[in-house]
């Protein structure tokens, strides 16, 4: 049930993690769930799932929570969300730690994800006070004469929040902070591997004055309990990031419910010859290994124009050779281990496929102790996995084009449309590309790993539907109203005259 119910239990996290931090876990009584450490199996915590039961008074305490909340005052909500974001400031070295802990993710961009968590929130706090429609001009058409005309915007109800382990904090809050600041009510579930980020932060929003029962944060599997937020009638809007097969299920059976999918791309990152190729490679190698290239935007797909394309591997082969795979919590660590071992298997086999079918290795592969390292593959051809599904790991295709065109057209070779990087110092081809890449964003300079949390994101094709970034978040977050208000002539009741000018006014 709800991080803030009266009996819910306290879990104190490892000690290696925070010795002092107890987290408030859901008061469900299912099995426990015993949460371990991907770098190192090291048990973090336990905490009892929800049960099917559980969640019938999580929704029904849903909707009574939205039923008072929509009407909270936007000022009131704003504070709300500011409250949270200097709580997350305040907090961010035990945050950064729980998602390094219970993610595998190096602890330095752990703390980076800890700061976007509280700039997240701090724009969600200013997009609640600008909730506000707009003026619709009702006599630019015959027949609407006499009348004005406006929009509101109104909170959908329940929101059901479904997020991924990969980024535990600042995911959570591209669905929770909009949804929050357009007046809905949330049911939160993370993902089994990682919900001790959620859980504290679901504390420090009640910390911050959120009414109880406004967020309820769940535990258990997405077949169960995922599947019941989706198709249940007491929510009334489904936000996923995820897999595409669970995406395609989700929009299938969520019926009439309004539905935001971000679901992951092949990322392709595009070398033309004019490029500054030691910020290709700088920007490259950071785009494709962190988070152990857990990242839907991560770079796995890198065109390099054949005129530039053997200076651009003598920079990049031994930049990625340098990367230091260790411990998530060890403050030097670049890379990591995958969220599990499973994971880990597959991005294996995935290699060792491309190898068998011409790729070579020229960095990575499988180090001594059986640990994936930075991998570097070239000579690939488009249909192999690496390149045309999302590896979702720390692996690299390269591959070479004859110019910018066949670059743009191996880039959109693929079922998905994120994003997409573009490294030229031409501005009209950058124009080109920009115009011509079939993604939701691309990036001029940069790799597609980059994002900044006001911005409009999200993908085309097989990569989901609707937009995430708070402002565009906010406005799937809640529904349109049109009002159109008659004027009535306040003597006659009939149609309005200009009965009170008398007397023409004088020069």
């Amino acid at each position: 049930m709800s991080t803030t119910a009266r009996h819910a239990a306290g879990i104190r996290v490892s000690e290696l993690v925070a010795p002092d931090l107890v987290v408030t876990a859901p008061s469900g009584t299912g099995e426990e769930t015993i949460l371990r450490a991907p770098w190192d199996g090291a048990e973090l915590a336990r905490i009892p799932t929800t049960t099917p039961d559980d969640l019938e008074r999580v929704l029904d305490r849903a909707r009574t929570a939205a039923a008072g909340f929509r009407w909270t005052p936007a000022w009131r909500r704003s504070a709300i969300l500011e409250g949270t974001s200097r709580l997350i400031e305040e907090n961010a070295e035990q945050l950064a730690r729980l998602i390094a802990a219970e993610g595998g993710k190096p602890l330095k961009d752990a703390r980076v994800e800890a700061r976007r968590g509280a700039s997240t929130f701090r724009w969600a706090a200013e997009e609640a006070k600008r909730t506000a429609g707009d003026l619709v001009e009702m006599d630019a058409d015959p027949g609407g004469e006499h009348r004005f005309g406006w929009t509101i915007r109104e909170p959908r109800g329940v929101v059901a929040a479904i997020s991924p382990f990969n980024f535990p904090l600042n995911l959570v809050a591209h669905k929770v902070a909009p949804a929050l600041a357009g007046g809905n009510a949330v049911v939160l579930k993370p993902a089994s591997n990682t919900p001790l980020t959620a859980l504290r932060l679901a504390e420090l929003l009640a910390e911050a004055g959120l009414p109880d029962g406004t967020l309820q944060v769940v535990v258990g599997p997405g077949r169960t309990i995922g599947a019941k937020l989706v198709t249940d009638e007491r929510t009334d809007m489904v936000s996923f990031t995820g897999s595409p097969p669970v995406g395609r299920q989700i929009a299938s059976d969520a019926g009439m419910k309004m539905v935001t999918l971000e679901l992951g791309n092949n990322s392709a990152t595009i070398v033309d010859e004019d490029a500054n190729l030691d910020l290709a490679v700088q920007r490259v190698v950071a785009g494709g290994f962190a988070n152990s290239g857990q990242i839907c935007i991560s770079v796995q797909r890198v065109v390099v124009h054949q005129a530039v394309y053997d200076a651009f591997m003598e920079r990049l082969v031994p930049a990625v050779a340098a990367l230091k795979v260790g411990d998530p919590l060890d403050e030097t660590t670049d890379v990591a281990s995958l969220i599990n071992e499973g994971e880990t298997e597959r991005v294996k086999g995935w290699i060792e496929e491309a190898v068998d079918q011409g790729a070579t290795l020229a960095t990575g592969g499988v180090d001594a102790d059986g640990r994936l390292r930075p991998t570097v593959l070239t000579d690939v051809t488009r249909d192999m996995k690496v390149c045309a599904r999302e590896v979702f790991g720390p692996v690299l295709s390269i591959l070479r084009a004859r110019d910018l065109c066949e670059a743009i057209e191996i880039s959109n070779d693929s079922e998905m449309g994120l994003q997409a990087g573009v490294f030229t110092n031409d501005l009209n081809k950058a124009m080109y590309a920009a115009r011509r890449l079939e993604v939701g964003g691309v990036m001029i300079n940069e790799v597609p790993t980059f994002r900044v949390d006001h911005m409009p994101y999200g993908g085309i094709k097989g990569s989901g539907i609707g937009r995430e970034g708070v402002k565009y978040a906010l406005r799937e977050m809640t529904e349109l109203k049109m009002v159109a208000f008659r004027e009535m002539d306040w003597q006659t009741g009939g149609t309005p005259t200009d009965a009170c000018l008398r007397e023409p006014l004088g020069p």
